[in-house]
């Protein structure tokens, strides 16, 4: 028993509850917290705020699963449907994917004036098309 060393333990005080904006700054405020600095200053903020909403999804019962399905973006998802907090944080992981995605134009295979060919998909007429055409 002489001589062992036990590891130290590092607790942290997180709110449970609030918005995005509250999840934001105490992330900002844990990582600039002079106890904390060190072991978290190669930790990403969005990382830190991920943490939290995880920690916070356990605390109510969800499932990692299920928190972790909540970070990603589904096309065919309505927005409309989810509150201020989730859109919040999709609009978020948007505008990440949009930055990573996006091409400066100091990068090596950037090209200026870009055109895509979007086919067309073959539209069905309407028959109110067809009495519009005769009209003209």
């Amino acid at each position: 028993m002489w001589g062992t060393v036990l590891p130290s333990v590092h607790s942290f005080n997180l709110p449970t509850h609030g918005n995005q904006k509250d999840y934001s700054m105490a992330a900002e405020r844990l990582k600039n917290h002079p106890r904390h600095r060190d072991y978290l200053e190669g930790v990403s903020q969005s990382q830190l705020e991920k943490l939290h909403i995880i920690l916070r999804d356990h605390l109510q019962g969800f499932s990692l699963e299920h928190s972790l399905a909540s970070f990603h973006l589904d096309p065919d998802e309505d927005l409309n449907k989810l509150d201020d907090e989730e859109l919040a944080r999709k609009k978020g992981q948007m505008d990440e994917l949009f930055e990573k995605n996006r091409k400066h134009k100091d990068d090596p295979d950037f090209v200026y004036d870009l055109e895509v060919d979007f086919s067309k998909p073959i539209q069905e007429k309407c028959s109110w098309d067809d009495e519009s055409d005769d009209e003209f």
